[in-house]
């Protein structure tokens, strides 16, 4: 770990980069990337709500990447571990899967384009900086998807660098986004970048299941099914689908669960049911704890194969 760390911190870019770029001017219709206006609200059951946390340190070849997908009327970010090369550094090996590979679950999806140019390094003062071309921007979204695409990248780069274990994450981490270079550029011509900016709580997704991934492959037997709400306590109805040959979905099994109110689990659930072979969707829902009938909120579903 202290290697990969030292290799990192030699690839800091030049200080002169950082601080290129003109000073910022208020412009109608752009927001600065450090405070975000598309802040999603609290949930209607009015619980404690929790942030997605950090990620911790990994030793397997696996970079966590953040998507956007969609829930009821909202959009909100959702990660997925992806299989890298270990041809580049990892923050910069995430960035360049989220930008140029399409998410497993097809609920998902990025603006980000493939840009010609992308590299990061890190200080130690837990700043990442970004630097990449502008043609990463080529996609044509309105301000509210433009400010979750900036946050998609702060939580993959933060996901990344503290996974490998390359920052410390019991302090405050942020990052730089440059633009070939410079900061004060504008993206999806709606945010302007180059301020440090850390994850913004109201981006992530309310609901989301973890383990297993999209079109993962189990054993039989108890299958364990894992997630996280931004409900700490909160209650949660699961429901298992069985998926036949012309992916026709069935009910199988359901039941509830509730979110743990322990601040150190940050939310998370686990659920298990027994499975026999077959296609499977799970899909999890937050529950609304002030409705008589069990309003269901936000909901995430992941579709799985047990051998």
């Amino acid at each position: 770990m202290g290697r990969v760390r030292r290799l990192a911190l030699a690839l800091v870019l030049p200080a002169a980069l950082v601080l290129s770029g003109c000073v910022a001017t208020p412009q109608g219709g752009i927001t600065n990337s450090s405070s975000p206006s598309e802040l999603i609200p609290v949930p209607a059951s009015g619980g404690p709500t929790t942030s997605a946390p950090l990620e911790t340190a990994q030793t397997a070849n696996k970079a966590p990447v953040y998507w956007i997908g969609r829930s009821n009327d909202n959009a909100f970010l959702y990660r997925e571990f992806r299989d890298v090369p270990d041809q580049e550094n990892p923050v910069t090996r995430a960035l360049r899967v989220m930008m140029s590979q399409k998410p497993l679950d097809p609920d998902f999806f990025t603006p980000w384009q493939n840009p010609k140019k992308l590299a990061t390094s890190i200080s130690g003062k837990n700043v990442i900086t970004v630097d990449v071309s502008a043609d990463a921007f080529n996609s044509n979204v309105d301000a509210a998807m433009a400010e979750r695409a900036v946050q998609q990248l702060i939580y993959t780069a933060t996901a990344a660098a503290a996974s490998a274990g390359l920052i410390d994450s019991g302090q405050q981490v942020q990052v730089v986004v440059l633009v070939d270079g410079h900061t004060d550029y504008v993206a999806f011509d709606h945010v302007r970048l180059g301020a440090p900016t850390s994850r913004s709580a109201g981006m992530v997704a309310p609901v989301w299941i973890i383990d297993p991934q999209e079109g993962a492959s189990v054993a039989d037997g108890s299958v364990k099914i894992s997630g996280r709400s931004t409900v700490q306590g909160g209650k949660l109805h699961w429901e298992i689908l069985k998926v036949d040959g012309d992916n026709a979905k069935t009910a199988y099994l359901n039941g509830n669960a509730t979110a743990s109110a322990d601040t150190t689990q940050s939310g998370l659930f686990t659920l298990s049911a027994n499975l026999g072979p077959g296609r499977y969707e799970v899909r999890v829902a937050q529950v609304d704890a002030k409705s008589d009938s069990a309003k269901e909120l936000f909901f995430d579903t992941r579709g799985f194969t047990v051998k």
